[in-house]
């Protein structure tokens, strides 16, 4: 897994007694959100998983219910452009931030493919799992198990979610998107009946902060990184702009797709609208 470093090292953040306040009520707030929505999960999960195996009508409530609260409890501001597609399929976006999660699953439900260590992490690893997350090895080596994974979380009817880029970043730009997995699609028969929706994700900092402040990248530890969210008194902003979803059967191979969809991406970076004054 390749990491992207700036020439630029992230502004140092220093926490005030106030900001240390934030920390102690979201954070217990976000926790027991979160854990306790967890429990129910785990508990609706002996009823859905004999009932309906792979597929999932029920728990993805509870997942977005979870990221929603997220952004009331930080005061952080989401908005959206565009409809999440109602097609079967994926969808690509711009990675920026661990809060991609919460950005991400918000307006929609979605199942996140993700990184084969994140699964080890202490306490994210339970929540990625218990959600239904893919967890990948991005080598070559392993593409034909990937492929076949995706296919079957795909004919269950699930819309996963991937970072074409393979890392986060700054949140100022956009990536390179890698083209292994869109194989996937291309697979079986999939690609007349499976469609992609690009999204793009633009974080605006807080007044006076560091454009990158919601940016987490390079060798940023988590903990550092999250505790600065929380005891920020005045949050930005996050737009979310869904482009229109496409037909995977009308691109030529997966290298095609992937630059149409990093092209979308790119697009939605710098064309997301002012905020519109109070009336």
């Amino acid at each position: 897994m390749s990491t992207w470093h700036s020439e630029a090292a992230p502004t140092p953040c220093r926490i005030p007694p106030m900001g240390w306040l934030r920390v102690i009520w979201r954070g217990a707030a976000l926790l027991l959100v979160t854990y306790g929505c967890l429990v129910l999960l785990l508990a609706l999960r002996l009823v859905e998983r004999p009932l309906f195996g792979l597929r999932r009508p029920i728990t993805p409530h509870i997942t977005q219910f979870v990221c929603r609260s997220a952004f009331v409890i930080l005061g952080l501001h989401l908005r959206t452009h565009g409809r999440p597609m109602q097609e079967k399929g994926a969808v690509v976006a711009n990675h920026a931030s661990w809060l991609d999660i919460f950005t991400l699953n918000a307006p929609q439900r979605v199942y996140f493919v993700s990184k084969a260590e994140v699964a080890g992490w202490p306490g994210i690893g339970w929540l990625a799992r218990a959600t239904g997350t893919v967890f990948i090895n991005r080598n070559g080596r392993e593409a034909r198990l990937q492929k076949e994974l995706f296919e079957a979380r795909l004919r269950a009817g699930h819309k996963l979610l991937f970072f074409p880029e393979g890392t986060s970043t700054d949140g100022q730009r956009v990536l390179p998107f890698k083209t292994t997995l869109f194989a996937a699609f291309f697979t079986h028969g999939l690609a007349e009946i499976l469609h992609v929706q690009p999204v793009s994700v633009r974080y605006q900092a807080p007044e006076g902060a560091d454009p990158r402040f919601y940016g987490w990248w390079g060798d940023m530890a988590l903990g550092p990184h999250l505790l600065a969210v929380l005891a920020q008194p005045r949050q930005g902003r996050v737009d979310v702009v869904f482009h229109p979803p496409v037909r995977v059967g009308d691109f030529a191979d997966r290298k095609a797709l992937a630059a149409h969809c990093e092209m979308a991406v790119r697009s939605g970076m710098g064309a997301i609208p002012a905020a519109q004054p109070a009336p």
